[in-house]
């Protein structure tokens, strides 16, 4: 059936935005002044949409491509977005990483990519508490710049309703650069030299990389030579935005109904998903998702049982709409190989196809001695060559990856390439919340997955 003339399914028909209102809501914002809230939901409505139908239903067909194994999905980004990190460098760097890990996946996987920024609106993060102490004073958790501000202070711990409106001035200024770039040339294959980083001069990937750029050049003059002109496509990429919809309220009054069958839509993001704390078949982060027609994605981890998911498929795919369901595993490379194969065939006895997904920069999250939280390249390596490993050997497929990543020069976690310790985090290490592969160690990762041997001892992947 031709999905552009299809009537809103039947479990859509009596959703409305604010129906999760009435389920049980974690990790919202208390706000003191429900007028105000109010004012701030209702003028964020009336705002310009983000984004658009027809982007939204043209990732949804790229992400059913990629289940039935025909692409792969490259989802990476900052783990919290910052106002003041929306400057026009940080914003091109975080593409020129992308576009680059793409490239290489391009080149060594033989698929088209589809490439998908944690960018535009990753403003709010869950927290494992709701309150923080520090030299016996205690105040509300930070909670990410849409809810209320990082310094340790009465005022700035207070959640603010304004800030949804900053978030979306924010997203909003993000997506007119991405755009502006895209459409500008910057993401033309014949200038791949646009997308290096500044501070990129001795990278120990740079000499693999350069490889694969002149190997790419070539191949590009060789078959613009037998056409007698440039080839469709190489002029410019495809690029979405993602988040976590956790903040409802932002999302509520971003969704609006569209197009000639009136789905609803969520109007600030491409591709939003539910993480692990929020993704409970009866909870309000669920109930929302159930109604919008944008692709959606689900956080799975060691905690969800086979029942649960299978729950949730049911709840949000209910149909079987190609491209309409991710499901991200975020396991950790200790707990991959007993908890991944129950995962998997409890989404397969659904009977729908979805797109998996490996995060494997959650489940292998720890502190150092010296209170840094970071992360271990070699575990986020292990997990993804065990994911790879164990979709293949059960018949399935692992079709994207979703990676905490940075176009920065930062020093967060540790291993990789560049053989950073626990003693180089304290050299460069500016995340609020969660650590971030720097470039060296986001472009291994790419190489590995695309089945490159790397003259640093690795070895394949996929």
């Amino acid at each position: 059936m031709n999905q552009k003339s299809r009537k809103p399914a039947a479990h859509r028909e009596n959703w409305r935005p604010d129906g999760w209102q009435d389920k049980p809501a974690r990790q919202q914002p208390q706000y003191r002044d429900a007028a105000a809230v109010d004012s701030a939901v209702g003028r964020l409505g009336r705002l310009p949409q983000l984004v658009t139908p027809g982007e939204i239903e043209a990732l949804k067909a790229q992400i059913a491509e990629a289940a039935r194994g025909e692409r792969f999905l490259l989802q990476g980004g900052d783990c919290a977005e910052s106002f003041d990190d929306c400057t026009g460098d940080n914003i091109a760097n975080k593409l020129k990483i992308l576009l680059q890990m793409s490239l290489v996946l391009v080149t060594g996987m033989r698929k088209r990519v589809t490439r998908v920024g944690r960018i535009a609106g990753q403003y709010a993060k869950p927290r494992s508490a709701d309150m923080e102490t520090r030299e016996g004073v205690t105040l509300p958790s930070y909670r990410g710049d849409l809810v209320n501000r990082p310094e340790f202070s009465f005022e700035a711990r207070e959640p603010d309703p304004e800030l949804m409106l900053r978030g979306y001035e924010r997203a909003a200024l993000t997506l007119n650069h991405i755009r502006a770039l895209v459409d500008g040339g910057f993401a033309d294959l014949h200038r791949p030299d646009n997308w290096d980083l500044d501070f990129v001069r001795h990278s120990p990937m740079e000499q693999e990389y350069r490889q694969i750029v002149d190997s790419v050049r070539d191949s590009l003059q060789f078959m613009e030579t037998i056409a007698g002109g440039r080839v469709a496509g190489s002029d410019r990429v495809d690029f979405f935005t993602s988040h976590e919809a956790l903040h409802l309220l932002y999302e509520q009054a971003q969704t609006h109904r569209m197009g000639p069958d009136g789905r609803w839509y969520n109007m600030s993001t491409h591709f939003p998903w539910i993480g692990m704390r929020t993704a409970e078949v009866d909870g309000a982060h669920v109930e929302y998702f159930r109604g919008i027609a944008n692709p959606v994605a689900v956080k799975v981890g060691p905690g969800m049982s086979a029942e649960h998911l299978r729950e949730l498929i049911e709840i949000l795919d209910p149909m079987d709409e190609p491209g309409r369901l991710t499901l991200i595993h975020r396991l950790g490379a200790g707990k991959i190989e007993e908890g991944l194969p129950p995962l998997i065939e409890a989404a397969r006895e659904t009977g729908r196809t979805v797109l998996w997904s490996c995060d494997p920069m959650h489940g292998n999250t720890e502190k150092t001695q010296s209170g840094y939280k970071t992360r271990r390249v070699e575990n986020v390596f292990s997990e993804l060559e065990q994911a790879f490993r164990i979709h293949q050997e059960l018949g399935s497929y692992l079709g994207g990856v979703h990676i905490e990543l940075t176009g920065e020069n930062v020093t967060e976690c540790v291993g990789g390439a560049s053989g950073l310790t626990e003693k180089d985090l304290e050299r460069a290490y500016r995340s609020q919340v969660d650590p971030r592969l720097n470039y060296d160690q986001a472009l291994e990762l790419a190489m590995r997955v695309a089945g490159y041997r790397l003259r640093h001892g690795t070895h394949r992947v996929a």
